[in-house]
């Protein structure tokens, strides 16, 4: 379904008008659903629904927001939709995610290269005054040390994802070389929250844990990953936006605290009080990276407050209805 530009003339004089594609995912919803509590700002969220879902929208008691099914990776939808209203913000957080929907299209994945294409060129032409992309820590790929930094850890991971993730940093880095449009890229560490679906580990085992059924892990579950609860995420982009941080520049967004996959399936048992068993499958082929950390110096810094610890993450995201609805209960 594409744009319909006679429908996006939003917004009075002095308001910011801020355009959110993926806005129907977990990470751009959220931070749709904080942006449209200012009613100084007008929000355009735009998601082709692939993987998004409208149930993730903000509250219709919002007055300054729109949504506009359309698709990132189409000419004509970028160009309906950013060309028709004066954005002072672009937030790109479209893609296809997760690791193994990423690994069994891997052609769809490599379409989001056309999507930084469109995105940066019809903001260029619509002066649009920054850009924000949604990176990922699976640009780092094996750290080669932990933990791993923005400057200093190389980028080399094979896996499709990653690489057009890394593709698209540097899209971004050379449209601000040429034509002087300023970004912040955000390298997001694993962001969990009520509204990420059950492709992802901690939606997936905790929906098994509030069910009691198996919680199933790849391997021996001796892989780490660190967990970020989405308000750490997007109060972090907001404050770096709000504030006009970090122009041309990339951060980590992640928690630094190390888990296993097998203490989060314990601590999701825990904090349900669940029956469920552990059931270990043999490991991913490809792209479950053994360890990760981010150095999340900057982001401690910008975002000036404890980070939220998993276990309180975890016991919000079980007792919040938009997630319970999600997985049937």
């Amino acid at each position: 379904m594409g744009a319909n530009p006679s429908k996006l003339v939003i917004g009075g004089a002095g308001m910011k008008q801020i355009l959110i594609t993926g806005g129907a995912g977990n990470v751009g919803s959220a931070l749709a659903r904080k942006l449209v509590q200012n009613p100084e700002y007008q929000v355009v969220i735009m998601d082709n629904l692939t993987t998004g879902s409208k149930f993730k929208l903000p509250s219709t008691e919002f007055k300054n927001w729109r949504f506009i099914q359309a698709d990132a990776n189409v000419r004509r939808d970028v160009s309906a939709v950013l060309l028709s209203s004066r954005f002072d913000a672009v937030f790109h957080f479209a893609a296809v995610v997760g690791v193994a929907r990423t690994q069994e299209h891997p052609i769809d994945v490599l379409r989001d290269i056309e999507g930084f294409q469109h995105i940066l060129e019809f903001s260029k032409n619509a002066s649009v005054q920054k850009v924000f992309f949604s990176s990922s820590s699976e640009v780092y790929g094996e750290p080669v040390e932990l933990p791993q930094h923005e400057y200093s850890t190389p980028l080399n991971s094979r896996v499709p994802y990653a690489v057009v993730k890394n593709v698209g940093e540097c899209f971004f880095k050379s449209y601000q070389q040429t034509y002087g449009l300023p970004y912040t890229i955000f390298r997001f560490f694993n962001t969990y929250g009520p509204d990420q679906s059950t492709d992802f580990v901690v939606a997936r085992f905790l929906s098994a844990a509030l069910r009691n059924e198996p919680i199933t892990l790849y391997g021996d579950g001796s892989q780490t990953r660190t967990f970020t609860y989405v308000d750490d995420t997007v109060d972090t982009c907001i404050k770096i936006f709000e504030n006009g941080l970090l122009d041309n520049d990339v951060i980590n967004v992640g928690n630094d605290r190390i888990v296993q996959i097998k203490e989060l399936a314990e601590l999701v048992i825990d904090v349900t009080k669940s029956k469920s068993p552990l059931v270990f499958l043999p490991p991913l082929k490809d792209g479950d990276m053994s360890r990760r950390q981010p150095d999340n110096q900057k982001m401690r810094s910008i975002l000036n407050r404890p980070l939220i610890e998993l276990e309180e993450g975890l016991v919000r995201m079980k007792n919040n209805p938009h997630f319970l609805k999600q997985i049937g209960l």
